[in-house]
């Protein structure tokens, strides 16, 4: 876990910001994912894909928008702290809201167009290549069905997904009582 990610964990420790719910960390940096069970225990990390761009905000409206309309510049991954929300895709498959008015969600990794190299990104020993997907967190399969589906695509939980372009120390409100 990187410092920034541990420094995260353990401020929702301290403060219980997570309300007792278990939570996810998603590191867009390190891009990884990282599980704790309500009373904040690391349970177990993964790659993970995420959107192309980078930033920390979804466009206004993206998420009413077909993605035939999403510019490469507009597929970020947005942080923050958001309370998921278990459901189902077009297709019926299980995914996790982070956002749903953005249309972000945690979900399996889908390896139908070949070109993408999804596997290989997540396999890849750098986070250099895990940009690629419009927004949405993807997961390997076998990490989501034993990790995220019994937790948090039966009940809602909290997703906390840390910035990219400052601090999350400043990005949530925290930090040490001199900064204060």
């Amino acid at each position: 876990m990187s410092g920034e990610a541990l420094q995260v964990a353990q401020w929702i420790h301290a403060t219980q910001d997570n309300r007792r719910l278990p939570y996810l960390l998603v590191d867009k940096r390190a891009a990884r994912v990282h599980v704790f069970d309500a009373a904040g225990t690391l349970q177990a990390s993964s790659p993970v894909l995420l959107g192309l761009a980078r930033g920390d905000h979804s466009v206004p409206g993206i998420g009413e928008r077909p993605m035939s309309a999403i510019a490469a510049h507009e597929r970020t991954t947005p942080a923050g702290r958001f309370l998921s929300e278990p459901g189902n895709n077009l297709k019926g498959e299980d995914i996790v809201w982070i956002d749903y008015d953005a249309a972000v969600s945690m979900h399996r990794v889908r390896t139908a167009n070949a070109a993408d190299r999804r596997l290989q990104r997540l396999a890849s020993a750098t986070a250099a290549d895990n940009r690629i997907s419009y927004g949405c967190v993807n997961v390997p399969e076998q990490f989501y069905n034993r990790n995220i589906a019994p937790v948090w695509g039966k009940k809602p939980g909290v997703i906390y997904v840390l910035p990219e372009t400052q601090p999350a120390a400043s990005f949530f409100g925290f930090g040490t009582a001199r900064a204060r």
